[in-house]
């Protein structure tokens, strides 16, 4: 079978390399533009990718429909690739942390013990994990991106994190290949970043709507904190976004399974990034802060749950050495509060992007889940007093 394969840059647009390429814009609202009110100043792009050099990119494999044959679809997957400096080896400082660990974030025992992280951080579902994570190792070799110990001595630790797409996806076919993960590296580009059912998140469910990627940046003083997260995560009761209890409200389309419930188990994937100078204790107080963002729209890190985060920092370019002694920048302790609600704004903003973004998708044997329905989400937000005036 032929997989559907789509890139997807962070320029907004769609390529497709199946057959003759296309290319179009995305045209999808975002959560502001429907009214959904959120506090805090954002980036011009409001998106991770306002932090300088950040690079992303999407790989979105989607083919096939009807019953599950392993091995063969229907294929609902892909893998997102977050560059921080872009197609560099320059590694950032660095901190992760788990709020509830029922998931997979390779390499931060090492982010961890070093304090930085030395390559891209790669998101895909729970059973792609391996090969992507030998990609990324392939790809740095090949691209001559590593710091070697000595003339062709060198190792890698990736940082790959997952989230399960098993409920629409043929999870068990491992259709995710090197070659997804190399076009998602080498697309990897700043701007836009397109939003939903794309890259790693193409199959994922939040909140028992459609989920997928989203993203979002606030700007604070001279800084910006920028956030992308992989959502597929949390039950309908507890949704509740801007204040309004969505959940509550709307209690229909339910996700139409035939096989394969999940039921509210599930996981989210969050990454921080920021041109602030922290180091890596101060990276792990602002990774520990993403679950206030989650909190406020009613997630509760159950025990089905893999709530893993990651948060890097772009300042102190030349901080990486085998070496030598090196200066470093340090923002105050007493100076972080601001963004540590920055964080939490833009991880909530975030996961509300991605689940406006996502279409309502069929996977296997016709399991079927819905996405968030705009019209009734303004309706809601206007009953509540919650609509923002300007939209």
């Amino acid at each position: 079978m032929r997989n559907h394969i789509s890139v997807s840059v962070v320029l907004g647009l769609h390529l497709a390399l199946s057959g003759v390429g296309t290319v179009q814009a995305q045209s999808k609202p975002r959560a502001r533009e429907l009214g959904v009110p959120f506090a805090g100043e954002t980036g011009p792009l409001n998106a991770i990718t306002d932090v300088a050099g950040v690079a992303v990119a999407h790989v979105t494999l989607v083919e096939g429909d009807g019953p599950l044959r392993v091995g063969q679809g229907p294929i609902r997957t892909g893998v997102t690739a977050i560059l921080p400096r872009g197609k560099t080896f320059s590694p950032v400082f660095a901190a992760w942390y788990s709020l509830n660990g029922n998931g997979e974030m390779t390499g931060t025992t090492w982010v961890e013990e070093s304090g930085f992280l030395e390559g891209p951080v790669m998101i895909t579902n729970t059973h792609s994990v391996g090969v992507v994570r030998d990609a990324v190792i392939e790809w740095m070799r090949d691209e001559d991106l590593n710091g070697p110990l000595a003339p062709g001595i060198w190792w890698g630790l990736p940082v790959v994190a997952e989230t399960y797409d098993g409920g629409l996806n043929d999870i068990n076919g491992f259709h995710v290949q090197k070659e997804h993960a190399f076009q998602a590296l080498n697309g990897a580009a700043s701007g836009p970043v397109q939003e939903g059912g794309v890259g790693g998140g193409t199959g994922m469910v939040c909140n028992q709507f459609k989920g997928g990627i989203g993203t979002a940046s606030r700007r604070v003083g001279p800084y910006t904190v920028g956030v992308l997260v992989q959502c597929n995560y949390g039950g309908r009761e507890g949704l509740t976004i801007a204040g309004v209890p969505v959940g509550r409200e709307i209690t229909d389309l339910m996700p139409e399974y035939h096989s394969n419930n999940q039921g509210e188990n599930g996981s989210i994937i969050v990454v921080v990034a920021t041109d602030a100078p922290l180091l890596p204790h101060q990276l792990k107080r602002l990774a520990r802060r993403v679950p206030l963002g989650i909190g406020r729209l009613g997630g509760l890190g159950t025990n089905g749950s893999g709530d893993i985060f990651i948060a890097f920092s772009t300042a102190n370019p030349d901080a990486w050495s085998r070496k030598e002694t090196v200066r470093l920048k340090m923002m105050p302790n007493d100076a972080m509060s601001s963004l540590f609600k920055a964080t939490a704004e833009a991880t909530e903003e975030s996961i509300v992007n991605a689940m406006v973004a996502a279409e309502t998708m069929i996977g296997i044997n016709g399991n079927k889940v819905h996405a968030l329905p705009h019209g009734r989400l303004q309706e809601l937000l206007r009953k509540y007093n919650r609509l923002d005036a300007q939209q």
